[in-house]
């Protein structure tokens, strides 16, 4: 399973980045206002930033909803850097949009995905990746997870390769769950990724070794 950070603060990518075990980043206009980040020029510039300490791909989201502003952002987006992968929401024009980047050989992610029935039409359009947000269904008492596990099976059916990326994801629990039921990759906060490291049993082993080490010395 990949593993992407959700964010747009740089310091925390270079830190993911530094573990090895950085895949790529997904990121939005509401990540780059919390970072103090504004206005079209200087958000454009983050995103070449982003890509600069990255190796893999970087979700760049339009800000349009009509199918012509979707294609005049979404081709500028990636004219950025070629690790650029334009960002469209789940709307008519949206699979629109997909349908015709991926013609044009430029990687999507079709965003805002709630059913499995959304999941299909991205694939159907030719989507890269298919945004599921596990835990905003979560928080109105429906199955995320449940949500992963159906498109999982729709894709295995008829072999499509849209990249499932569950997104929304909160905590640990979240990562694990999704790379048990097979997720495509993972997208969420630092923390998140750093609680896989955490373990009692690993603390007191380390103490222990250390320990019997100053015994010995």
């Amino acid at each position: 399973m990949k593993f992407f950070i959700d964010t747009a603060n740089l310091d925390q990518i270079r830190e993911a980045q530094a573990l090895g075990i950085l895949d790529g980043v997904t990121t939005n206009p509401s990540l780059m206002a919390k970072e103090g980040i504004t206005g079209a020029d200087n958000i454009l510039k983050h995103y070449v930033d982003i890509c600069d300490i990255v190796d893999g791909d970087v979700s760049a989201e339009v800000i349009a909803t009509d199918y012509d502003g979707m294609i005049r952002e979404g081709e500028a987006l990636a004219a950025l850097h070629p690790q650029i992968v334009v960002k469209i929401p789940m709307i008519k024009d949206g699979v629109k949009a997909c349908k015709y980047f991926s013609d044009k050989g430029i990687k999507t992610n079709v965003t805002l995905i709630f059913s499995a029935g959304q999941a299909l039409l991205a694939a159907k359009a030719g989507a890269t990746y298919m945004s599921p947000f596990i835990g905003r269904l979560d928080d109105i008492s429906t199955d995320g997870l449940g949500l992963i596990s159906e498109i999982r099976l729709i894709y295995d059916n008829y072999g499509f390769t849209t990249q499932i990326l569950a997104a929304s994801v909160r905590h640990t629990m979240h990562i694990m769950d999704c790379a048990k039921i097979g997720a495509d990759v993972m997208t969420g906060p630092l923390k998140a990724i750093e609680g896989l490291l955490k373990h009692p049993l690993t603390d007191i082993g380390l103490a222990q070794f250390l320990a019997d080490y100053k015994k010995g010395n």
